[in-house]
């Protein structure tokens, strides 16, 4: 295949596959990111070798070769530790390509975050990994450069060595001068703002990995701050403008006559029950049946998913919800919400509406499973003893990040909130009347309701119920001191 037949070969084309690159034949073997029509990076056999290919074709592909040779020379030339470039070239009308050494058996610091997310709060663990990052953000900045697309997944261990990767997103401000302030604060500020808000108060002890490495510049906590959440609410804001159209993370399809939107990597997995919802859902294990919704439990390729499908009870019932978004779509949308603001909730793989030119009819939400226990059989037994410490401790972060992120649940019911024994925390499910409020006095009344009912779960008269009103978070004015 020549390069320029690759712009043609769609997001999952057959591997291997053999593409002509400078008179030279590579095998591609494994892709790792494909953007259809620009971009293919993968693993790849050349002159006997294993190496990390990055193909560059389309329109503008003059435009990304030229970006990722500039940032892999720019890093390589001021030693900094990245793979080294083994090739590359360009042709007119075909593309470009980048051969680098590929690091075999290397792991991301993102891999090693994950591992550490359970841990308590700036854990060693957790330390550990900021550390390295911060200290090989600094080492860039002190060099006068800078990557764009800051994360962990662009940090390499391998054989005792971090390095650095993606030259595509480097950018360098004052050639032989270190970043100026402004450039490593927003920097900073795109590379906090993917870690847990719960890490903010600790800012201030972070950046001393930050400042070992690179001490040019004093860095105000409170510009360091706005800088993190204004980050964050543009991450937000794209993403969730992510969860309604086709992209790399979703495959949608909308329409006068249905929409699907579904987690592309879950897509082929999902293609047997997509087919034939009703049979599966029949066939499953149904918790809840009737009404305005049906419940069930399915099994696909030995993985247990919740169906949820929203009814149309009778004419009047239409009538309320056709010219309206699903329920099914609003439990989409706020369960990507959730999940992109670190607040755990099972997975939302696929979300589908039934309509006849663009009148809505039932409506279908598929997330993962959640197999543990609901929060009112989990503490069953500590009606007269306190429940496990790192389970009330789990709770406490849970009201917390519904107080920074102003989200209300609508119906906060035991039954609504399983544990994850994963991820070590408390998982929301039902997440038809969620909502991000943007006013403290809305939020604030929401909130009110949300604790009340909470506590409604127990007794008032029991030690659970108190231990719980003394521990959870009030809002001033809403509940009693």
């Amino acid at each position: 295949m020549l390069l320029s037949e690759l712009n043609q070969a769609g997001r999952a084309p057959a591997l291997p596959m053999t593409v002509e690159i400078g008179g030279e034949m590579l095998v591609l073997e494994r892709l790792l990111r494909v953007l259809p029509g620009q971009r293919y990076v993968g693993v790849a056999r050349w002159q006997g070798r294993l190496v990390l290919a990055k193909l560059l074709v389309g329109g503008r592909s003059r435009r990304h070769f030229q970006r990722e040779l500039e940032g892999a020379e720019s890093m390589a030339v001021r030693g900094l530790v990245t793979p080294e470039l083994l090739a590359y070239g360009f042709l007119e009308g075909q593309g470009g390509w980048l051969l680098f050494d590929y690091l075999d058996g290397a792991h991301s610091l993102w891999n090693a975050w994950r591992q550490a997310a359970r841990d308590p709060l700036l854990s060693n663990a957790q330390q550990a990994v900021l550390a390295e990052a911060l200290g090989a953000i600094g080492q860039m900045h002190a060099q006068g450069l800078w990557q764009a697309d800051l994360h962990l997944d662009n940090l390499l261990w391998h054989e005792g060595r971090l390095y650095l990767i993606d030259g595509g997103g480097v950018r360098c401000e004052t050639p032989e001068q270190p970043l100026s302030r402004a450039r490593v604060l927003e920097n900073l500020g795109v590379f906090f703002a993917q870690l847990p808000a719960e890490l903010d108060p600790f800012l201030e002890e972070l950046l001393i990995h930050y400042l070992l490495a690179n001490g040019e510049h004093a860095l105000p906590l409170e510009m360091l701050q706005a800088e993190i959440a204004k980050v964050r609410r543009g991450r937000l804001r794209d993403y969730m403008r992510k969860v309604a159209r086709d992209c790399s993370l979703f495959a949608a399809c909308i329409g006068a006559f249905g929409l699907r939107v579904v987690r592309r990597e879950a897509e082929q997995a999902l293609l047997p029950l997509l087919t034939d919802l009703e049979a599966r859902i029949d066939a499953g294990h149904i918790y809840k049946t009737g009404g305005a919704a049906t419940v069930a439990r399915v099994e696909v390729g030995g993985r247990s998913l919740v169906v949820k499908r929203y009814n149309v009870k009778n004419l009047l019932h239409w009538l309320k919800r056709f010219w309206r978004p699903s329920r099914a779509w609003h439990s989409w949308v706020e369960g990507n919400r959730l999940q992109m603001l670190g607040i755990a909730t099972p997975t939302p793989l696929a979300v589908i509406e039934r309509r006849w030119c663009w009148l809505r009819g039932r409506a279908y939400l598929i997330t993962d499973y959640c197999g543990g226990q609901d929060i009112i059989a989990r503490f069953e037994a500590c009606q007269k003893e306190a429940p496990p410490e790192t389970e009330l401790l789990a709770l406490d972060r849970l009201f917390a990040a519904l107080l920074r992120e102003r989200i209300s649940h609508g119906d906060f019911k035991g039954h609504n909130l399983f544990w994850d024994d994963v991820q070590g925390a408390w998982s929301l499910i039902d997440l038809d009347a969620m909502r991000q409020h943007r006013s403290a006095r809305s939020f604030a009344r929401a909130y009110a309701r949300d604790r009340a009912r909470f506590l409604r779960n127990w007794p008032a008269d029991s030690a659970l119920h108190q231990l719980l009103d003394q521990r959870l978070p009030q809002v001033p004015g809403t509940c009693p001191n």
